[in-house]
């Protein structure tokens, strides 16, 4: 089956689970391949923020995962921390862009120095060197001179750093709004149609 486009989604070990989960959903609603990579830490923040247990075989999560959000065969794809042989772990297949969301302070330092340690650190080197989209959604408070300095070193190579720091112009009234609040800002850099939230301006 032929998609709409396929993006890389890391989750790392910053807290907001729910953000990647969130952005998961919204990614295979929207007809978009996902290839999704998971660290270890991130692992246990979904256990500790979210009802999500996810089983311990890679494959039983990308099938868990795959029936909780409705995803076609193949639509999504998980790989483990160590696949170099993964679409993403090279120049010539991986896909355009790529989301870490959430992205964790010693991630954003990973990438920042091209230590490609693992799979997420290796995918987000691939996308610098060849100039795609990388979105990096950090979620820390408050930020140090290091993080800072990341942020900033990572902007200057391409990067986009997305702040999980939701606004509340819209009046919410429950969690998932704020949740909805930075997926769609996501999204929007994505160039993904959204509905979760009305631009400035806009009804």
């Amino acid at each position: 089956m032929d998609y709409q486009r396929t993006v890389t989604l890391a989750m790392t070990g910053a807290s907001g689970a729910q953000y990647g989960l969130r952005l998961l959903q919204c990614l295979l609603a929207a007809d978009c391949r996902v290839y999704l990579l998971l660290s270890s830490a991130a692992e246990v923040v979904i256990r500790t923020e979210t009802n999500v247990e996810l089983p311990g075989d890679l494959e039983e999560q990308q099938l868990m995962l795959s029936q909780m959000f409705g995803a076609e065969d193949e639509q999504l794809q998980l790989f483990s921390r160590e696949d170099w042989f993964s679409p993403v772990a090279s120049g010539s297949s991986s896909p355009s862009s790529m989301v870490i969301c959430p992205a964790s302070g010693g991630s954003l330092s990973a990438i920042a120095h091209g230590a490609s340690n693992n799979l997420v650190e290796r995918a987000a080197d691939v996308a610098l060197k060849e100039r795609r989209q990388l979105i990096l959604v950090p979620r820390e408070a408050p930020y140090s001179e290091v993080h800072l300095e990341n942020m900033l070193k990572l902007t200057r190579m391409g990067a986009v750093v997305v702040p999980a720091s939701p606004g509340f112009y819209m009046q919410p009234t429950r969690i998932e709004e704020l949740v909805d609040f930075i997926v769609a800002r996501v999204l929007d850099q994505l160039g993904i149609e959204q509905d979760l939230m009305p631009r400035w301006g806009e009804d």
